[in-house]
Parts: structure tokens; C-alpha cells; sequence
């Protein structure tokens, strides 16, 4: 059976990847989403970013993060080792440049699981790179159940994200699509359509030029 991802795979098209970037106030879903786009999806590899947050119990070092102290993170923000870095929460996250560098080299996708911050500064470094999509709850109450019903932070940590969350929705225009994760299976296949028409953009697929000039020169009896 064809996956949905396998357009034009058969022509082998030289393209561009893409920096695609999730963000939304914790407890909306862009962690789940990102999670089945990887398994659903070869060409993405996830950007790990490094964290100076205490890891949760459900969480695996170098797989959901990299948990690293504040010094390892002072050190690599002051070595230029960073490609964007934001302060969460009271905490410290930031995406390696290495990894994301090689993986546009190569022509993969790069999947970055971040906030509105790191967004804005990768949007400043690779703008014609990034699609960017921001992941709203259908509402606050929603989103205060799915945050109790983790179970994985203490009341005084959830209000703070709460909190946040209103300062968070407020950037909802700095994006390039949102999509109201109401119903999962809806909100992933809106992600999943954004994908498609993104990787067929004209700008994305310098392969194009040799192909077309191909088709023009093939003489037909």
C-alpha cells in the first residue's frame, strides 16, 4: 500500500528538506503529533534538543531530550553550538546545530518539537527553510484536563503552564498554519496535508530544472 508520504517518490526528484517546526502550549499535543509523524514518516529525523530540565519519569535522555546542567548549556550557547535556544518555564532548551545542519545537507526533513521562541529565532536564520505550524487545544479547560490526566507534574507546575499557555497562544500569528487539535486523528492528518503541499513546492525541488529539460529534449516517435 502507498503511503501518503510516497509522493512522487518512484521519480526520485532531487528536493530540499524541510525545517518543520511544532509548537503549542504544554499539554495540546504537539509532542504526540511529532511522535506518530516519525513513525509514519522516514524522511523526518527529530532534532533532540538539550534541556537543563529535570527529566520525567516517562522520558528517555537522548531520545525525548538530551538532560544536560546549566553549565554543559552555558558552554555550548557561548560556543555558537546552538542553532536557537529559549528559557522555559525556568528552564533552559536549545536545538544542536550539527545535527540539523547535516540533515539539510543530505536533503532529510528535520522535526523540531519547540517552543514560540526557538521558533522566531530559526525563522530569522532559515526562513526559507522552516514551515512552522502552532497546535491549539480546543480550549483552556481542555487543555487543564489533559495536563491533570499526564500526571506527571505537581498543581503548582501545571498552573504555571497555564499560565504560560496564554502568553504562548498569543504568538499564534507568527505561524505559518495552525491547526485546533480537537480530535488527534483530525489534527494529524491537517499536519500531514501541510507536509505534502510544502515538499511540493517549486522552490523545494531543484530537481525540477533537470527534469523538465529531460521531458522537453524526450522526442516521441
Amino acid at each position: 500500500m502507498t503511503s501518503i508520504f510516497d509522493t512522487e517518490s518512484a521519480l526520485a526528484i532531487a528536493r530540499r528538506g524541510l525545517m518543520l517546526v511544532l509548537s503549542s502550549p504544554s499539554g495540546a499535543g504537539k509532542s504526540t503529533i511529532a511522535r506518530n509523524l516519525l513513525e509514519s514518516d522516514p524522511r523526518f529525523s527529530l532534532s533532540v534538543s538539550v534541556t537543563t530540565r529535570k527529566r520525567r519519569a516517562s522520558e528517555i535522555d537522548g531520545v525525548h531530550y538530551r538532560f544536560i546542567d546549566l553549565a554543559e548549556f552555558e558552554r555550548m550557547r557561548a560556543g555558537d553550538a546552538l542553532l536557537e535556544w529559549a528559557e522555559v518555564h525556568g528552564n533552559f532548551y536549545g536545538t544542536p546545530r550539527d545535527a540539523a545542519e547535516k540533515a539539510m545537507r543530505e536533503g532529510g526533513d528535520m522535526l523540531f518539537d519547540i517552543d514560540y521562541q526557538g521558533a522566531l529565532q530559526l525563522q530569522e536564520q532559515a526562513k526559507a527553510d522552516i514551515v512552522s505550524i502552532f497546535i491549539l487545544p480546543p480550549s483552556m479547560a481542555e487543555l487543564k484536563a489533559r495536563l491533570l490526566r499526564r500526571a506527571e507534574d505537581s498543581g503548582e507546575t501545571i498552573a504555571v503552564r497555564l499560565k504560560n499557555a496564554r502568553v504562548e497562544i498569543e504568538r499564534w500569528r507568527d505561524y505559518d498554519y495552525v491547526v485546533i487539535n480537537d480530535d488527534l486523528d483530525r489534527a494529524f492528518s491537517a499536519v500531514r496535508s501541510i507536509i505534502n503541499a510544502e515538499r511540493l513546492r517549486r522552490d523545494r525541488r531543484p530537481g525540477l530544472f533537470d527534469f523538465t529539460a529531460a521531458l522537453l529534449a524526450e522526442e516521441i516517435d
